[in-house]
């Protein structure tokens, strides 16, 4: 079942992100819960969910950006895309995209971007079947 976390599930988001490239769950603290209440509160942040039988097993960021250009339209920016490795190759991650591409499409977005760490040939073709391409625009990255 596709949809959008609810404010009680944190903790099930965090222990998915165990698959993604975390090594432990974040310290809870007022740090951490303020961010989280951030996130839940921003209509333009959309943490998406796959479901498989009550668990939370795949999922994927997308947040809605406005802009003054292309005009005014706003684009679209995928983060934390992770399906738990029990689940990986069940297409779940690629309906999460999906979700997100309608997301962005009913925002009226002109386009959607996403950067990804990995060179695993099987990644970088889920994305190009995913409908992302990686030949059209350069992406630069500074760590902070």
């Amino acid at each position: 079942m596709l949809r959008e976390a609810k404010p009680e599930e944190l903790n099930d988001i965090l222990e998915l992100y165990l698959h993604l490239h975390e090594d432990s769950i974040p310290e809870d603290n007022e740090h951490l819960r303020k961010a989280w209440t951030q996130i839940m509160d921003d209509p333009n942040h959309h943490l998406i969910v796959n479901v498989v039988d009550g668990k939370i097993v795949s999922s994927c960021v997308c947040v809605i950006i406005p802009n003054l250009t292309r005009g005014v339209r706003p684009y679209a920016l995928i983060e934390n895309v992770v399906t738990h490795e029990a689940y990986r190759n069940r297409g779940l991650a690629g309906e999460c995209l999906e979700y997100a591409k309608q997301i962005a499409i009913s925002e009226n977005c002109y386009k959607m971007m996403l950067l990804t760490g990995s060179k695993r040939p099987s990644t970088l073709n889920f994305y190009e079947k995913a409908g992302y391409d990686c030949t059209t625009k350069t992406a630069f990255y500074q760590k902070l």
